[in-house]
């Protein structure tokens, strides 16, 4: 393992550039084989670059060099995290959370099995697509009459082995949450790959900062929809269970 700054970062800025007001780096970047690790700040100084802030740099730099894929440490924070998946994104490199793999996570499925169960989910998801392409078309027609605001919303959110990905979802304050209608974009990401139609609950960027070292294996198995609506139907009772209580007190 070699520890440097990337050459293509190093040649995105000109010498006027590499200081401008009181600025400091806030990340160590590690080139391990084809990866890049992005991790806080360690014992090592590295000079601060003005290309780690700005996204449209950053994007430029990660196209010129030959890094296949990034692993970001989820303590950067969701600004950062945001920053680096946003740049990723445009620059067509994989971007993944590292995350505790735990002692007791292992795979359990075989990689022939594995393959029919994905190839089967996304035969069953183009088919319910199909099913529900009336209903979607309707509740996007209404969205859009009601508001100007995009009808989709595309949130990051942490797949199979801390792979972050854009979750499609309908605007939630257009539809009643409580219908759980607004999870039916979701299906396009068992298409793609991205989910599955059961499987645990898929974790939003911001929902897994929160976990624990503890709770952080859970990212590594592949997320269902099922799962996610049925977490998503107890929070909401929850929430009016609750409401209802206060009400009472």
């Amino acid at each position: 393992m070699t520890t440097s700054i990337i050459s293509a970062l190093d040649a995105c800025y000109s010498e006027t550039q590499t200081q401008k007001g009181d600025r400091h780096p806030y990340c160590t970047l590690v080139w391990r084989r084809d990866q890049l690790l992005v991790k806080p700040l360690g014992k090592l100084k590295q000079p601060y670059l003005p290309v780690l802030d700005d996204e449209q740099l950053l994007v430029e730099c990660l196209k010129r060099s030959s890094v296949k894929l990034v692993r970001i440490d989820p303590k950067l924070g969701e600004a950062k995290l945001n920053l680096w998946a946003n740049a990723c994104e445009q620059a067509s490199k994989p971007i993944y959370l590292r995350i505790n793999s735990g002692k007791n996570y292992h795979i359990s499925e075989s990689p022939l099995l594995k393959t029919f169960k994905r190839l089967g989910d996304r035969i069953v998801a183009l088919l319910f697509l199909l099913v529900i392409s009336p209903i979607a078309l309707g509740l996007g027609l209404l969205m859009q009459l009601s508001s100007s605001e995009p009808i989709l919303e595309r949130e990051w959110h942490v797949g199979e082995r801390g792979r972050l990905f854009r979750g499609f979802k309908f605007r939630t304050t257009a539809l009643n949450k409580k219908t759980g209608l607004h999870n039916l974009p979701l299906i396009l990401n068992v298409v793609r790959g991205e989910m599955s139609l059961t499987g645990p609950r898929c974790w939003t960027l911001a929902e897994a900062l929160e976990l624990s070292a503890k709770e952080q294996p859970q990212l590594n198995q592949l997320p269902g929809v099922v799962g996610s609506w049925q977490v998503e139907e107890a929070e909401s009772n929850q929430l009016i269970l609750d409401s209802v209580n206060s009400f009472e007190l």
